[in-house]
């Protein structure tokens, strides 16, 4: 079961460093950037959407395939 995590957890980081070559952050339309002099406010609402989107797909459609 830890391996199956530590795969999962492998898998998701590096589709997200390939995510992150492919688009760079800050990129989608809702991600909220601040930028004054000597400060970067970055909050990526867009993104954890995004994310959160696909990392449910992904996971049900791995509860399905396991009944």
């Amino acid at each position: 079961m830890m391996a199956m995590f530590g795969a999962l957890m492998l898998a998701v980081g590096l589709g997200l460093w390939l995510l992150s070559r492919w688009a760079p952050s800050g990129g989608l339309p809702g991600d909220i950037v601040v930028r004054r002099p000597g400060l970067v406010i970055y909050v990526p609402i867009a993104t954890a959407v995004l994310i959160s989107l696909i990392l449910t797909l992904v996971l049900n459609l791995l509860a399905w395939l396991r009944r």
